[in-house]
């Protein structure tokens, strides 16, 4: 169990028992019960996502908002099934693909995931630099490291189980986005039509764009990062994973992770649909058509909506960074761990836990070195999701096998719906990477 971080002494533990034999959840209220599936989703709309998000709008007007109601089902399974592996086998999902799968295989899976995260956090926090220039009129590089440091500096000497706090109340950065739709004029009856039935072109630009949506909604460092989580949550908790503990027990954290992962994965598809509804509304009717990071797209704001959605904008990239980049780290250095056999876990103290702070550590460091170096940082920002969107095909695949396998799962093997949606968005990316190579990169 974690007992390397001291947990606060006055009263239980955060974690412990109200009454025994009862779920320690059960008298909270609902912010209380959401974790690592609120935290997971609130983190898929990082900066990267939020300069997807607002090229699909502004190319495409609102004819892209049919993607992100699509991809709805499809992440709450994929999520659940990761959440589900790292409850029931109290291993996280590189620990348990090691398991099945050659390690060959997996070490090559993780290093990609390692590549396609730093180049990911590099991408943020230059666009959290660029976002706080624009608002504060600090020199953007000075902020970059700056934000760098800092969430760096939270990561290696905040314990979990206050950090996860730090990192819930984050979440609440997001509905900037949702209020920055209210500021402008929109038709709510022409949103609801596009959505259903949008006029789209299926060209080369308008694939590798989808590709880059689904590669940011159904993104892999999540699926590692809940996984992980609910294993630390596990452990924080003085809990067994749910192969030993009694049935009460476990239909009640199974019930609490689907509601976590409903909630989240609803709160990261709304922010995404009213990025994509905003940019659609405003840049693509006054014709401004190629945006490239999430800063320019807050910049393009400001003539067209006005300087109190410009503020939102900006703000909530600044916000949903500070989010974002720990799961990023994290998520890497949980896999790289698992698969060498480390002690992994944001509990630990640095110096316990070495292996796994010295890949957080290197992540930042080549990702500051990704900002400082020539490649064009806006290029970065978009094709990050759409290497995620790649990679994420094998990942799933294996996880989707993990999942049904009942040597490692029990009788918690993943339940029939979530084999289907897991399957489906399983086949759902690859056939969007496979018809971005055909069509040719927009």
């Amino acid at each position: 169990m974690h007992e390397d971080r001291t947990v606060p002494s006055h009263g239980e533990p955060p974690h412990a028992d109200p009454l025994p034999g009862r779920p320690a959840d059960a008298r909270q209220p609902l912010f209380g019960r959401l974790g690592p599936g609120l935290i997971t989703g609130a983190a898929d709309d990082d900066p990267s996502g939020i300069a997807t998000y607002s090229q699909a709008g502004a190319q495409f007007g609102l004819n892209m908002l049919w993607s992100v109601a699509f991809t709805y089902p499809l992440m709450v399974a994929v999520q659940l099934i990761s959440a589900r592996i790292g409850r029931v086998t109290g291993a996280g999902l590189a620990a348990n693909l090691s398991r099945v799968f050659p390690r060959p295989i997996v070490s090559g899976l993780v290093l990609l995931l390692f590549v396609a995260n730093t180049v990911n956090i590099g991408a943020d926090i230059a666009a959290m630099g660029a976002a706080g220039h624009l608002v504060l009129g600090w020199d953007a590089t000075v902020l970059t490291v700056l934000f760098a440091v800092v969430s760096l500096g939270l990561q290696l000497f905040v314990p979990y189980h206050r950090y996860v706090h730090i990192l819930k109340w984050l979440t609440l950065a997001l509905f900037a986005y949702v209020g920055v739709a209210f500021t402008v004029r929109i038709d709510w009856a022409e949103v609801a039509t596009r959505t259903l039935a949008p006029h789209l072109v299926f060209s080369g630009a308008a694939v590798t764009v989808i590709v880059a949506v689904f590669g940011t909604t159904i993104s892999p460092y999540l699926f590692f990062w809940q996984s992980s989580e609910e294993v630390e949550e596990l452990e924080l908790s003085d809990q067994h994973d749910l192969r030993h503990e009694t049935q009460d027990r476990a239909r009640s954290e199974l019930s609490r992770i689907r509601l976590d992962t409903l909630i989240g994965m609803a709160f990261s598809n709304l922010v995404a649909f009213f990025i994509i509804l905003t940019t659609a509304v405003t840049l693509h009717a006054q014709g401004v058509t190629d945006i490239q990071t999430s800063a320019e797209a807050a910049e393009a704001l400001r003539p067209v909506a006005g300087p109190l959605a410009f503020a939102l904008f900006s703000l909530g990239i600044i916000g949903t960074g500070l989010l974002a980049v720990p799961v990023l780290a994290g998520s890497a250095a949980y896999a790289v761990g698992e698969v060498h056999g480390w002690k992994t876990g944001l509990e630990h103290w640095p110096w316990e836990a070495k292996g796994f702070y010295a890949v957080i550590v290197a992540a930042m460091l080549i990702a500051l070195g990704v900002v400082f170096s020539p490649l064009d940082p806006i290029k970065t920002l978009f094709w990050s999701a759409v290497v995620n969107g790649v990679i994420s095909v094998p990942i799933m695949a294996a996880m989707m096998v993990v999942a049904t396998r009942r040597h490692e799962m029990g009788e918690f093997v993943a339940t029939l719906d979530q084999r289907i949606f897991g399957w489906l968005a399983t086949a759902a990316m690859a056939a969007a990477v496979v018809a971005m190579l055909a069509f040719g990169f927009g």
